[in-house]
């Protein structure tokens, strides 16, 4: 499958890709330059249909258990104070621009509230990324009434997220949460009193199918 949110790159793509070819086989079929841009245009549409993938995954594990919000790979886990989790693991899962670039809920929750910061456009693996960065931010609480936050972080190049979450809306395991354009970050804070982590720095997660802890029940 292909994300929605593709199309507003992939059918002006598709456009432009035809009248190239047309141009260059109808009207100017000795001009070099044309059939340079025309294979530039189609590695750029193939690059798009490979970045705007969406495959079709049901989630795994039980209901205190939260899976990978993201496709990407753990770079950190750090112990963090946070103003409504409290004593927290930080773990950052950083998305290149290989990985599937949607983002899942990822245990049965209730949205307690969502915010949009400004920010600076650092590489997504700098750390500095989590504060400085621009991003969306989403605060939850699950079945057994603990808090987890759920942040979508821009990265280099990344200059566009989107987030579906809205307050008080009751979602479930595998629904989609949002999409970034391009490189980026999504970070999982959860309580380190209540959530058991099973992922490691240098693990590679894919979203709904890789487990990354579970609350105590």
């Amino acid at each position: 499958m292909i994300a929605n949110e593709g199309k507003i790159i992939l059918v002006p793509t598709v456009i432009v890709l035809i009248l190239g070819l047309v141009s260059s086989y109808v009207f100017f079929d000795n001009i070099t330059w044309i059939k340079v841009f025309n294979y530039v245009v189609l590695i750029f549409l193939i690059f798009s249909l490979y970045f705007f993938r969406e495959p079709n995954r049901t989630p795994i594990g039980e209901s205190n258990e939260m899976v990978s919000p993201a496709d990407g790979k753990i770079i950190s886990i750090d112990e963090i104070q946070d103003p409504e989790v409290g004593d927290a693991y930080n773990i950052a899962i950083f998305l290149s621009v290989f990985n599937v670039h949607s983002q899942y809920v990822p245990i049965n929750s209730s949205v307690i509230s969502t915010n949009y910061y400004a920010g600076k456009y650092l590489m997504a693996f700098n750390p500095k990324t989590s504060e400085e960065n621009e991003q969306s931010v989403t605060l939850f609480i699950n079945e057994d009434k603990y808090k987890y936050k759920v942040k979508q972080i821009a990265g280099l190049i990344a200059r566009r997220i989107l987030n579906y979450m809205t307050p008080d809306q009751q979602v479930i395991k595998g629904d989609r949460l949002g999409f970034i354009r391009f490189g980026s970050r999504v970070e999982i804070i959860v309580s380190k009193d209540d959530f058991n982590v099973d992922v490691k720095k240098g693990d590679i997660v894919r979203a709904n199918i890789s487990k990354i802890g579970s609350f105590n029940v």
